[in-house]
């Protein structure tokens, strides 16, 4: 099934409040059949406890993953057509990373994006 790219978009710009986010629900997903703890994704991640924290915690909101009793996690989309989205997303991800973490960035800082937009040369 193919996703419009517009759905890819908007759908990274509603779910992602950070790379980082992306980056942990990417490890998840390839993972999807383990319980990951936090401690384990910021050593295979590289990457601080508050950041995984936060993912985790943005990603269980969007229905994008679940966590059990201990703390631990798991990619466990709410329904299948968010995983074809966070399929399509991961592919465009691994296509175009700078496209992505763009998108990523003015979805999070609108006045930032804005701002730039405002310097960019207009084609002739």
């Amino acid at each position: 099934m193919s996703i419009p790219a517009q759905d890819v978009q908007t759908f990274i710009a509603a779910s992602f409040r950070s790379v980082w986010a992306l980056e942990v629900l990417c490890h998840l997903r390839a993972q999807r059949d383990r319980w990951v703890s936090a401690q384990a994704l910021v050593e295979a991640l590289r990457a601080s406890s508050l950041v995984v924290e936060q993912s985790f915690s943005n990603l269980i909101a969007a229905g994008l993953l679940i966590r059990d009793e201990a703390g631990r996690v798991q990619y466990a989309p709410a329904n299948a057509e968010l995983d074809t989205l966070v399929e399509a997303c991961e592919q465009l991800y691994q296509k175009s990373p700078s496209s992505v973490r763009r998108q990523i960035v003015a979805a999070a800082n609108p006045g930032i994006a804005a701002f730039a937009n405002a310097f960019r040369l207009k084609d002739q």
